[in-house]
């Protein structure tokens, strides 16, 4: 599945109900955690495709069967041959936060080239939520910790990253991936 994003701002927003539509009709409920994560890393990846080229771009999802597990793929393809840069956004920056919001809520991300341009991807692993793991039994995440519903140990992450550091901590104090779940 694609869709093509003009080089718009408001292309951000229809990228993100077209990803909720293709979500559902996988099987993703909106109140999954799994849902609201994957329109965050949608958001973020066209808003930087937009706003850093001057082209058009292709957002692409990949996603597992109906209620199956798996990994979710999205990817945003752009016409730029300068490659992404993460940066470490100052607590009241309210830009410079997109790719370190990608790596601390995805379980994979990269870039690699491709035509004259490049493509930015991320991955996240699917898991039963609550009622689908009532019937499948439990499920076990990285290390061998339950997995919950809400994914709480990757929404406190996201959370500790959209904040920024914590209240007199300067940012190039924090260790590099301590946001990180």
């Amino acid at each position: 599945m694609q869709l093509e994003i003009g080089a718009d701002p408001e292309e951000v927003g229809r990228a993100r109900r077209w990803a909720r539509s293709r979500l559902a009709a996988c099987g993703v409920g909106a109140d999954e955690q799994l849902a609201e994560t994957l329109l965050l890393l949608v958001s973020e990846l066209v808003t930087n495709a937009v706003v850093h080229t001057d082209g058009p771009a292709v957002l692409r999802m990949l996603l597992p069967g109906r209620l199956a597990p798996g990994a979710v793929r999205v990817e945003v393809a752009d016409m730029s041959s300068v490659p992404p840069r993460q940066r470490r956004a100052d607590g009241d920056d309210t830009h410079g936060r997109g790719l370190e919001l990608v790596s601390g809520l995805a379980d994979r991300w990269g870039w690699q080239r491709e035509g004259a341009g490049k493509r930015i991807w991320c991955e996240l692993d699917r898991v039963p939520d609550a009622r689908e793991r009532a019937s499948a039994g439990a499920v076990t995440g990285k290390a061998g910790r339950p997995v919950t519903a809400a994914g709480s140990e990757k929404a406190a992450a996201a959370a500790r990253l959209a904040d920024g550091p914590p209240k007199g901590v300067r940012p190039d104090r924090v260790p590099q991936g301590a946001a990180r779940a």
